[in-house]
């Protein structure tokens, strides 16, 4: 998650919600985390229990599920 400190939010406004509507963006004061901004989707979904992410070993990846991760890694590096 990019953190943007509160002296940046007060300064780049516009750069931090732009990127929040991305995705959510932690808020620091004094160095530490202390407030997220996310869309109003995300936090609807993650109000309502609709987050259907779940979180898996590599190792339990059969070798079709491993590669389609692998290729999905290599594309988000060559598109960022």
């Amino acid at each position: 998650m990019r953190q943007f400190s509160a002296t940046e939010l007060a300064n780049k406004t516009g750069d931090v919600l732009a990127l929040a509507a991305q995705q959510p963006v932690a808020i620091a004061r004094h160095g530490k985390p202390r407030f997220v901004v996310l869309s109003t989707e995300e936090f609807e979904a993650l109000r309502q229990g609709k987050d259907s992410r779940s979180a898996h070993h590599v190792d339990d990846l059969d070798d079709t599920e491993a590669a389609r991760l692998m290729n999905e890694l290599q594309a988000s590096i060559d598109n960022d």
